[in-house]
């Protein structure tokens, strides 16, 4: 099953998705950084508490 829309590589160019939009850019990476964030106070609250109860 080949569902690519390219069928060859000559005269193909790079496509940069929001490239041209640094707010984007920035946005996503606080984003990014925030669920990585998010997920390591998470856990470390989890392992806290599962410590205190055992």
């Amino acid at each position: 099953m080949n569902t690519s829309p390219i069928t060859s590589w000559e005269g193909a160019e790079a496509y940069f998705t929001f490239a041209d939009k640094p707010a984007l850019l920035a946005l996503f990476t606080l984003i990014g950084i925030g669920v990585c964030v998010w997920t390591i106070v998470s856990m470390a609250t989890h392992e806290n508490k599962a410590y205190k109860d055992m």
